[in-house]
């Protein structure tokens, strides 16, 4: 499998000798059959050569032994021999590799982080409740490795080393990610309520914008570390608890103040049409004086919260 070279890393590929796992296996069994037969030769017969042929075969059978390898897809072994970097091993399959070179499991798989909500003061300074979710996965094996610090103590098997390991890189990204959301979040406002204008990008608002912002602040943080985020995203937003309940008064009379201006202006509409058709039609002859007092009647009907109660009036219009 080819990978393409991070411009700027010192990763590598593997270049060194392996060998096929299965084949390897085979030239195992047939070796440790050998210092079999050595030993039951010595015992039996005793000869000089079946004694010298044991401690040879044995070491190349141990050695033989210890050099296997397994790669599932989207997985990595980091190779070092006796402190230097050699290469990054990709393949996937069963291999045999030198058992003289130390391995770090990584994975390449795509991971996600459930960030809890955080308190943080918008752009305005208001305290509110934030949180993100994070898709991120291991790019750069090198900087994974040796550029952070990734040591596993008392792991002694391999899947659970590589366990331990991507454990730490978590870690890594929830911090990373929580300086970050205090950033972006510090950037802009809650909502254009608190900005005046309705052009500017909110965090309810803006939420594409946003994202991507996050985004690239993530990476900016990460890339030291050889971690590559495909996708961060606000999953919960509200106002702290001590604002929650003003802001929600607020936000309750802006939608007052809105629905009476629409109100308000079909008022206006529909008594500007009645007028117009009482003067069309020649029902009644209206001063400005009736006219002024008819506008008044039919406001207060049209705009009143509780339906109008109906007066009858007998009298006539000059009364």
């Amino acid at each position: 499998m080819k990978e393409e070279r991070i411009e700027g890393s010192k990763e590598q590929e593997f270049r060194g000798g392996y060998l096929n796992g299965f084949l390897m296996i085979a030239i195992d069994i047939l070796l440790w059959a050998l210092v079999a037969y050595a030993i039951f030769h010595t015992a039996v017969y005793e000869t000089v050569w079946s004694g010298v042929l044991i401690p040879v075969a044995l070491i190349a059978a141990i050695m033989f032994s210890c050099g296997f390898a397994k790669l599932e897809p989207n997985e990595a072994k980091v190779l070092t021999f006796f402190g230097k970097y050699v290469g990054t091993f990709r393949k996937t399959g069963f291999y045999w590799i030198n058992p003289f070179m130390t391995r770090k499991n990584v994975s390449l798989r795509a991971r996600n982080l459930n960030a809890e909500p955080i308190k943080v003061n918008d752009k305005t300074g208001n305290p509110i409740m934030i949180g993100l979710v994070v898709v991120w996965r291991l790019k750069d094996t090198y900087k994974a490795i040796f550029d952070i610090d990734t040591e596993v103590a008392g792991a002694n098997q391999v899947g659970n080393a590589a366990s331990a390991r991507m454990n730490k890189f978590e870690k890594f990204v929830a911090v990373q990610s929580d300086s970050a959301l205090r950033e972006v979040a510090g950037m802009y406002a809650y909502d254009n309520e608190d900005t005046k204008d309705d052009e500017d990008v909110t965090l309810r608002s803006g939420a594409s914008e946003i994202n991507d912002v996050l985004t690239n602040k993530l990476n900016e943080r990460l890339a030291m570390a050889g971690l590559e985020v495909i996708e961060a995203r606000i999953n919960y937003l509200a106002y702290a608890p001590e604002i929650a309940a003003v802001m929600l008064r607020r936000q309750q009379a802006a939608a007052i103040i809105t629905a009476r201006e629409k109100i308000v202006d079909g008022a206006v509409s529909m008594v500007k049409m009645a007028l117009d058709k009482l003067s069309e039609e020649g029902v009644v002859e209206l001063d400005e004086e009736k006219k002024a007092a008819m506008v008044s009647n039919l406001l207060v009907v049209l705009c009143a919260d509780e339906p109008a109660q109906p007066v009858i009036n007998s009298g006539t219009l000059n009364h």
